[in-house]
């Protein structure tokens, strides 16, 4: 095994594992990375994931899903910012899932998930996902134990036909202390210009936290596939996260070997006609 898959093995959830999250510590940051070498080597691998999407925009072949989950105030949005954020717009595009609307809730579960996916070319990435189904919805008894369990092997089955339709997956939690969430919602009330993305809710779910661990420990054991693997992110230290994160999928774009399509017309024949 390489370096660059050595890299990502360390945070991958094995299919068939029995993870348990109390075993790995969100504070962690394997390697030989500080805070200014991190942001260096980010830099880098931006760079090389800006240029692997221009490959999946031009080859047009295969889409890209990106399942972004984590308790409030995991970073999910800050996430987006740093490792999506430069980007071609043209082939990336940021879904977020919020309670769902009437329509959507007149349908199964997986139709408002389905119809934003990915098309061939295209990045999506996933804020919250299809998960919360088998996360708010168990933890808040949304939905009997007899529902929401045999939702997971819908959303098993709904990720391979991803798969087959040329729609890569791959899924990160990101994995924060109970200390740090308080911390950020502490940051949140403090600076003015963050205010808004507070609110009574993020305090009361806290009484739930146990709840959640449980229910995404369920969610990773059970749902990590080779054809979709889920990525335990340590992530109180933001600059690790983001890290982490760009190499894994810029790691793993390059290892499908996509290339630019060969030209449409004789270039040669082009150049001579225009004098270019």
């Amino acid at each position: 095994m390489n370096d660059k898959m050595d890299f990502g093995a360390r945070f991958l959830v094995k299919s068939g594992a029995r993870l348990q999250l109390a075993d790995i510590d969100p504070s962690s940051h394997p390697g030989p990375y500080d805070k200014d070498s991190a942001r260096e080597a980010l830099a880098c691998d931006a760079e090389r994931f800006q240029a692997l999407q221009y490959r999946l925009y031009a080859e047009g072949r295969r889409g890209l899903l990106i399942c972004l989950q984590a308790l409030d105030a995991g970073g999910k949005d800050g996430t987006i910012r740093h490792v999506f954020g430069a980007l071609n717009p043209q082939g990336c595009r940021v879904q977020s899932f919020k309670v769902p609307t009437p329509e959507e809730a007149a349908h199964d579960f997986l139709w408002r998930v389905h119809r934003v996916a990915p098309a061939h070319g295209e990045v999506v990435v996933f804020n919250r996902s299809h998960y919360e189904d088998v996360l708010v919805a168990r933890v808040h008894n949304l939905a009997p134990k007899s529902v929401w369990k045999s939702r997971f092997d819908a959303i098993n089955d709904f990720e391979r036909h991803l798969a087959e339709a040329g729609i890569h997956v791959l899924k990160f939690f990101l994995h924060i202390s109970k200390d740090e969430q308080l911390a950020r919602f502490q940051e949140r009330i403090d600076n003015p210009a963050r205010n808004w993305k507070i609110s009574k809710a993020d305090y009361e779910e806290r009484q739930y936290w146990d709840a959640y661990q449980e229910a995404y420990e369920d969610v990773l054991n059970r749902c990590s596939h080779p054809e979709a693997p889920w990525y335990v992110i340590p992530a109180d230290h933001k600059w690790y996260r983001n890290l982490v994160i760009c190499r894994i999928i810029a790691d793993y774009l390059e290892s499908l070997g996509m290339k630019t399509p060969e030209a449409k017309v004789d270039i040669a024949a082009l150049k001579q006609k225009y004098h270019v």
